[in-house]
């Protein structure tokens, strides 16, 4: 398990360190004003979709399907017309009605705002097509526990947006945004020729090739049926943090310029220690859960449960308190250059803190999390994930005045301190209970408490310098 726990990591720490670095060139180009709040806008809606695919919902609702398919070519086969066609239509609606697509995701914009976004928005919006495709072979290479390209294959977007924002870096700001937005789709495209190869190494081709053969030959409704019934509570489950800060985003429009870039900025640190710790670890970690559970053998579950648990707890523990205190010296060294004032570096570093306060609890939710997929109780992590998505939106309403892009960000975090709870009451609060009373318990609480003291003495000593 630790080492596909560990190819999963490697693959995401590349992704994602060329993702800030991507986001810091971006900071200096474009700043936190009026453009990058168009950008980020009209992107929102296809990274959503692409959050909630690549995150969870897909793999969890395919996998055991697959797993207990007879004719895994045929069903995998199946299941991909359906969603591409699907897609496909949505995203030509997209492309005819971006201005009612783009209204849905600023409220309270402007006539003039949304029609600068809103062929941003048509554009962007088709890398859904080409991530789904990943999505979908990514999944498959999964089970063959084949991680490193699916974790890596980000890079190819970070790249493509880098390259973009070199070229363009001294164009008018219309002309950047606009050559960001074409940029995704290449990257998206170097990602699908990426998984292709991968699919041709592992000698899966032939299952892609003999279920569109067999395609009509073989009768898989009984097993679509059953991943159709699985999908859509997968979706709901695996996507309250997405829906949440799609939500967030549209709110944040109600607030001060630079109030959506500020959310952006804190939730692409937020995303690394989620990613590179939580991610890794729940994605490796899910088809050997799900073939435990499907063989019966919950000893091995539960031994896979009790390493994954301690490993997460240390490493997402480390990373909130480093998070909560040292956000400023982190968004200085990362964005605060070219048009990133040092206003925007105490804004961003704010609404950092409120998102940290959430890391574990959304980390421990994902893991305890795999157990009610793998038992394909899909429909109760949905009521969960809807009543933590209540909770959250409630809170953000009642705190974004008050507190400005900062309260959004602690409304999140309270909304994953509610699902993480709920979802381990699920699981059973044994299990849980049974996991703090060994030994580790005491390691873990002494060396917070010793980490945190470095963290603030560190923080005190940089603040000093830089400021």
């Amino acid at each position: 398990m630790f080492k596909s726990v560990f190819s999963n990591s490697f693959g995401i720490l590349i992704s994602r360190v060329t993702g800030l670095a991507r986001d810091i060139l971006m900071t200096s180009v474009l700043g936190a004003n009026v453009w990058s709040d168009i950008f980020l806008m009209a992107f929102k809606f296809p990274n959503l979709f692409r959050r909630i695919f690549a995150e969870g919902s897909f793999t969890q609702s395919f996998m055991p399907s697959y797993i207990a398919s007879r004719q895994k070519s045929v069903f995998a086969v199946a299941i991909f017309i359906r969603f591409m066609l699907v897609i496909i239509a949505f995203s030509l609606l997209v492309t005819l009605f971006p201005g009612f697509s783009t209204k849905l995701l600023a409220w309270d914009w402007d006539a003039d705002l949304i029609a600068k976004t809103a062929p941003l928005t048509a554009i962007n919006f088709w890398y859904l097509d080409l991530i789904f495709i990943v999505t979908f072979l990514g999944t498959l290479l999964q089970h063959k526990e084949h991680f490193f390209t699916t974790a890596f294959s980000t890079v190819w977007l970070n790249v493509a947006m880098v390259v973009t924002l070199l070229l363009f870096a001294h164009s008018d700001p219309k002309t950047i945004v606009y050559a960001l937005s074409f940029s995704i789709l290449v990257g998206g495209l170097l990602q699908v020729i990426t998984h292709l190869y991968s699919m041709r190494q592992q000698g899966l081709m032939k299952l892609l090739i003999g279920g569109w053969k067999y395609r009509k030959a073989k009768d898989v409704k009984a097993e679509e049926k059953k991943f159709s019934s699985l999908f859509f509570p997968s979706v709901l489950g695996n996507s309250t943090a997405q829906i949440a800060s799609f939500i967030d985003t549209s709110l944040a429009s109600f607030l001060a310029a630079g109030s959506v870039s500020y959310l952006f900025y804190a939730n692409r640190i937020f995303q690394l220690p989620f990613a590179i710790i939580a991610l890794a670890i729940t994605t490796a970690l899910f088809p050997t859960i799900a073939k435990a559970i499907k063989n019966e053998n919950n000893d091995l579950a539960y031994r896979n449960l009790h390493k994954s648990f301690w490993l997460l707890n240390a490493l997402l523990g480390i990373s909130v308190l480093g998070g909560m205190l040292l956000a400023e010296p982190i968004i200085w060294l990362l964005f605060e250059r070219g048009a990133f004032s040092i206003q925007d570096t105490h804004n961003t570093a704010d609404v950092l803190m409120m998102y940290m306060i959430g890391l574990l609890p959304f980390g421990l939710a994902k893991l305890f999390s795999l157990y009610l997929y793998a038992m394909h109780k899909h429909i109760k992590a949905a009521k969960i994930a809807a009543i933590s998505l209540i909770v959250n939106i409630i809170f953000s309403v009642l705190l974004m005045k008050p507190l400005g892009a900062a309260g959004l960000a602690l409304a999140g975090s309270i909304g994953g301190g509610v699902q993480m709870l709920l979802t381990v009451r699920e699981v059973g609060w044994g299990v849980f209970i049974d996991l703090l009373k060994t030994r580790y318990s005491l390691y873990f609480l002494l060396g917070m408490i010793s980490l945190g003291s470095a963290f603030y003495l560190l923080n005190q000593f940089l603040l000093h310098l830089i400021r």
